[in-house]
């Protein structure tokens, strides 16, 4: 055994702790190195092993703070230095703190062999007294013993922690559910289908149930190879005892068995759900309509939206898109969010006056504001459906704003944060989803505005069952180029495949697009030569089902989160017998006294 292994406090945890954090972030675009994803967990369990509670908790936030620090570097393009720094540094530091709730929910809920039954204890226990044994090679060896039954549900139960943590990131304080593992795998088209019905959770759970099973097959294999005069009965009751390996070498194909039994169950749920998938793909689409859309990308810096100077500048950009996407007889044209500087008779007029030229229909996103009864204005972020003959037909509210961005939270009594953003006023949130129907062609659809996209629990909402498709406006030139807009997009794979429709996206500065049914990416404005964030227009010839009954809607879009919110209660349950058996324990001791 190593030297620096044999020691109890040393930096090799957090070595490996950051580096499993790294190794989590850069398995999200960019660059997307989404194998990382299946070992970063599993490292992080290593990096804990045998260290108390406590420490546990802080080596897991070492790694949840270097992954969001990494992943989330693309807040500091925001074009307002102080608010960009402090708000890279807080939102790191406070979604850091769920990857170390998981860290020290796995570890308190490993169970342990011992003399007389079955016993969960806060932590690994302490190890036995063997002379010259490294107390890391004991620690390797107590999970080792585990028999397998126990070794397999906890493997399945740090998955449903993971699930759980990231179900508690996704709605506590309005919840931020930005690249969870799952996320990372939105190339595996297969394997993502199970989104449709459990949401990107299940893609979640069978990432971080593989890690961990890899973790406790690599500790198995460290005490083989520590030790390979040893080897352990197959007794669930009691401690295992040394016995001499056969000279035959049956122990290292018991050991190989071993191994195959450890990841036997995730792989088989792996490749079971991919073969699932699979056959979801290859099921062929109904022929139907066919919606013709232009998606106008104008790539406009965000200090120029917030100068008044540039308004007709930026409205005279758009036009000019709009002229030249407007010459392919699109049957829709769209703008994407606050992309209007204002609703003025001049713009509204050359507007109007360009789509009944073209008689084309048309989305754009823009400010909106509301008299209230007190002379005061409501401030909305909208979205307005303009029919081809200019007219206007419906509004959608924006409902989920962004902190900080659209709103200061706790302003009466802070009001100081207010130095924090360069926003001068407070939008408020819209009443609720809104359907937007045209009728030469027939198509139904619903917006959402934003990092609305991001939410899997407000997307399915939008989602009626003659919804034909969804369509995101949004603006991340607050960014830059950068990977929020690759990562936001990801996001939108999700939302299609949870709810069985396409998911067209407008842009600002990157990525419009637009994601199939299955959650494959159909078109992308600029891809695969990399100008995904410039100024230009993507035409979309949009495939939708058959008119005439409803389409039955999947199992994700009826009930929501049941699988996240089960594996909340499946962990709840488990930490609930923790205690009671820590109680129990205490008692008996007393009682002994």
């Amino acid at each position: 055994m190593p030297a620096f292994l044999r020691r109890e406090s040393l930096p090799w945890r957090s070595a490996l702790a950051s580096l499993a954090g790294a190794a989590l972030a850069l398995a999200f675009p960019t660059p997307g190195w989404s194998g990382l994803a299946w070992l970063a967990p599993g490292a992080l369990l290593l990096a804990a092993l045998d260290v108390p509670g406590g420490r546990a908790f802080r080596l897991g936030y070492l790694a949840g703070l270097t992954h969001h620090l990494i992943s989330l570097r693309w807040l500091l393009h925001i074009p307002f230095p102080a608010g960009a720094v402090a708000g890279w540094l807080a939102l790191s530091a406070y979604l850091a703190l769920y990857p170390a709730l998981w860290v020290w929910l796995c570890w308190q809920l490993l169970p342990t062999p011992r003399p007389g039954g079955f016993q969960h204890r806060p932590g690994l226990p302490e190890p036995p007294a063997e002379s010259g044994r490294p107390a890391w090679l004991a620690a390797c060896q107590r999970v080792a013993d585990l028999p397998w039954p126990r070794r397999a549900l906890w493997t399945l139960s740090c998955a449903a922690a993971w699930v759980t943590t990231e179900m508690l990131a996704a709605h506590l304080l309005t919840g931020f559910p930005w690249n969870p593992l799952g996320a990372s795998q939105y190339a595996l088209v297969p394997l993502i289908q199970i989104a449709a019905v459990t949401g990107v959770p299940g893609v979640s759970c069978v990432v971080a149930w593989t890690s961990v099973a890899l973790a406790v097959s690599g500790l198995r294999l460290a005490v083989r190879v520590a030790e390979p005069e040893r080897r352990w009965s197959a007794t669930a009751s009691r401690i295992r005892t040394p016995l001499t390996l056969p000279a035959a070498g049956g122990g290292l194909l018991s050991f190989r068995f071993a191994l195959v039994t450890d990841l036997g169950l995730p792989l088989l749920a792996l490749v079971g759900l991919t073969l699932w998938g699979a056959q979801r793909l290859v099921r062929p689409a109904p022929a139907g309509r066919e919606l013709k859309l232009a998606l106008v990308q104008p790539s406009i810096p965000q200090r120029l939206i917030w100068d008044p100077r540039e308004s007709t500048n930026r409205f005279e950009k758009l036009m000019e898109l709009s002229r030249l996407a407007l010459a392919s007889r699109p049957d829709l044209l769209v703008w994407p969010e606050s992309s209007l500087p204002d609703f003025g008779e001049a713009h509204y007029r050359a507007l109007t006056n360009l789509l009944a030229t073209h008689r084309a229909w048309m989305v754009l996103g823009a400010d909106d504001a509301e008299r209230r009864a007190d002379g005061g204005y409501d401030d909305f972020n909208s979205a307005f459906l303009f029919a081809p003959d200019g007219g206007y037909v419906a509004t959608y509210r924006k409902q989920r704003l962004v902190v900080f961005g659209e709103y200061v939270p706790l302003e009466r009594w802070l009001p100081f944060l207010r130095r924090f953003t360069p926003i001068e006023g407070n939008f408020t949130p819209g009443p609720g989803p809104v359907t937007f129907q045209l009728t030469n062609p027939p198509a139904r659809f619903s917006v959402l505005i934003c990092f609305e996209d991001v939410f899997a629990r407000g997307a399915r909402h939008h989602v009626e069952p003659d919804t034909d498709f969804l369509l995101n406006l949004t603006n991340d030139g607050w960014f830059g180029e950068s990977a929020a807009q690759w990562q936001q997009a990801v996001h939108a794979v999700f939302r299609a495949v949870e709810n069985g429709v396409p998911l067209v996206r407008c842009t600002n500065n990157g990525l419009t697009c637009w994601v199939d049914a299955h959650g494959r990416f159909r078109a992308i404005l600029g891809h695969p030569d990399g100008r995904v964030y410039a100024p230009g227009f993507l035409t979309v010839r949009l495939p939708l089902p058959p008119a005439g009954p409803a389409r039955a809607p999947t199992y994700y879009r009826r009930h929501g989160d049941r699988f996240g919110w089960g594996c909340v209660g499946l962990v709840a349950a488990l930490l609930a017998a923790r205690l009671a058996d820590r109680r129990g324990s205490r008692d008996s001791r007393r009682a002994t006294v």
